[in-house]
């Protein structure tokens, strides 16, 4: 079943209605075809709930739908987990999203890290980071999430510390961390309800000074093993130990 995202005016739970404007009208009448009776499900991006509709009509601006019934839905991981994606060079940024969204993340903040080769200036940071937001939407959208993940602009890495502060545990992978076995006591201490902030650095790795800076701020490295990782690979690995351990307590 298709799922579309609404901001929340677009729902009536008075009369039962549901209406779809913007692009997906299009997507919906000339790419899917979809009629009358078909059904879809619909997400605000911000309670957690499934809204189950059925099409009415299809007019020129908008998808008029029926609401049948809200399920409350548990796709969404039990903790809010936060990547600080450290800038990549070329389209890896794009893959890091849809991945990370895949795996639950709720928000994404690249960063620009001491060792990054790309550098945006305001312009291109604003026209990426509206590219950026297409992707999560689009991958949530696949995923069948019911929250779209917010891409953040681009912050230095000192502020992305700062935005960090209150969040309940803090990981950086880092090559000198130590044995895994520090690292598996950390992630089996993860409980759910908590914030999580995953810091993952460019091609480059982060410098001593920035891992300083970060342990500084109660940010605590963590091994990622004995090989060295890519930086698309990192974060996914991180990311990918975080949601077995907090499914599984479920």
């Amino acid at each position: 079943m298709y799922r579309f995202f609404v901001d929340p005016s677009q729902i009536n739970m008075d009369d039962k209605r549901v209406i779809i404007m913007g692009d997906d009208v299009n997507h919906i009448k000339n790419v899917l075809r979809m009629g009358a009776g078909e059904e879809i499900s619909v997400s605000n991006g911000m309670d957690g709930n499934e809204y189950r509709c059925a099409i009415l009509s299809l007019e020129t601006d908008r998808v008029v739908c029926e609401l049948r019934f809200v399920k409350e839905d548990g796709v969404e991981l039990p903790s809010r987990i936060y990547l600080f994606q450290s800038l990549p060079k070329g389209d890896k940024m794009e893959f890091i999203i849809q991945k990370a969204v895949e795996l639950g993340v709720y928000g994404i903040i690249p960063v620009a890290s001491k060792r990054c080769v790309v550098k945006l200036d305001r312009k291109k940071s604003a026209a990426r980071t509206t590219r950026w937001q297409s992707i999560a939407e689009a991958a949530a959208k696949q995923s069948r999430r019911s929250v779209v993940p917010q891409v953040s602009e681009v912050t230095g890495f000192e502020d992305a510390l700062k935005m960090s502060a209150d969040m309940d545990v803090k990981l950086i992978p880092y090559e000198l961390a130590g044995e895994m076995a520090r690292t598996r006591e950390i992630i089996d201490g993860l409980e759910a309800g908590q914030d999580i902030a995953v810091f993952i650095g460019p091609e480059g790795g982060f410098d001593e000074g920035e891992i300083r800076m970060a342990e500084g701020f109660g940010v605590r490295p963590v091994t990622l093993g004995r090989r060295i990782l890519r930086t698309e690979t990192a974060g996914m690995t991180v990311l990918s130990w975080i949601l077995y351990r907090l499914e599984g307590k479920i």
